[in-house]
């Protein structure tokens, strides 16, 4: 397992009670008394730590490498009831951007997301979860197949930010994001999104319109990241902290400002600590969510989605 910088002294303790538990076990030395303190000393540092993270550790968490990316959520939402589909039936078939149908219970869905790798190899195959324009037409396509047949779109979210390179703009990455924020705010069926790690800039955007949108508690959303933030105001990236704390990016931030409806809470250590649980967690939340929205009608779906949006931001006439 790996540790971030402000885990160290969790891991400290934790190696300190695994050599203490080997001698126990290799020597007639009763060393439980030891142990309980060393326990007792872990869960306070743990309690300590995470109940009191800064919005860059938070960051630091939501990039976490053991952390579930969006094929782990489907996987374990659905089992084997997934069927991928690919393409945009234009240009090619975007390895970022993935989705298809699947099963929660009875119940199907359109699910939709940015998905990263997890080494070298697959981290360029997903070109590091930054979508190009054909990744959004594609996801826009599914989701008008999803209104056709009344099935509610689910989009999970994580993403450093749509992909910048020269080829991306020639092919019109600004308009393929912008056409799908447009056509997500007159979609037919409900619209729900989780935000699972990174939620950077347009390339969250181009699938993050939702009738409800939640957060995992250890994620973060804003238009730009927190290194690119710090480049632009200070040129340099060493204040990428500070720039963490004004963008107020974190999930409680997100809801005090009513930009997203609800807050997901993570195991204590984040989602890659007990796997299971979150995505118990997730799939609680959205089952609820649908639940809310299945009974209104097209029209007051989109009515109540642009009203929220509406309502965001402050404004004078």
């Amino acid at each position: 397992m790996e540790y971030l910088e402000f885990e160290l002294p969790i891991k400290e303790l934790e190696e300190q009670l695994q050599k203490c538990q080997i001698i126990g076990e290799e020597s007639d030395v009763d060393v439980t008394e030891t142990c309980k303190q060393i326990e007792k000393k872990l869960a306070e540092a743990k309690k300590d730590i995470y109940k009191n993270l800064t919005a860059w550790q938070r960051v630091q968490l939501s990039r976490h490498p053991d952390r579930p990316y969006t094929l782990d959520h489907i996987k374990a939402l659905c089992g084997d009831s997934f069927l991928e589909l690919h393409g945009d039936r234009n240009v090619k078939d975007d390895k970022a951007m993935i989705g298809g149908l699947g099963k929660i219970g009875d119940q199907s869905y359109m699910f939709i997301g940015q998905q990263k790798g997890f080494n070298t190899k697959t981290r360029q195959y997903r070109n590091f979860g930054m979508s190009n324009p054909e990744g959004y037409r594609k996801a826009l396509r599914l989701m008008k197949s999803a209104e056709k047949f009344g099935i509610p779109v689910v989009t999970l979210i994580d993403t450093p930010g749509a992909y910048p390179g020269l080829e991306a703009e020639e092919r019109g990455q600004g308009e393929a994001i912008a056409r799908n924020i447009l056509e997500m705010t007159r979609l037919k069926v409900p619209i729900i999104t989780v935000i699972i790690g990174e939620g950077a800039s347009g390339g969250a955007l181009g699938i993050g319109v939702g009738d409800k949108v939640m957060m995992l508690e250890n994620t973060w959303y804003s238009v730009i990241s927190p290194e690119s933030c710090s480049s632009i105001l200070w040129r340099s990236w060493e204040y990428k902290e500070q720039a963490a704390e004004a963008l107020k990016l974190t999930a409680k931030d997100m809801k005090r400002m009513k930009l997203v409806d609800q807050i997901i809470k993570e195991p204590l250590g984040g989602a890659h600590k007990d796997r299971e649980k979150t995505f118990m967690a997730v799939r609680d939340a959205i089952v609820k969510s649908y639940e809310e929205l299945k009974n209104l009608s097209p029209k007051e779906l989109m009515k109540q989605r642009m009203d929220k949006y509406d309502e965001m931001g402050v404004y004078k006439d």
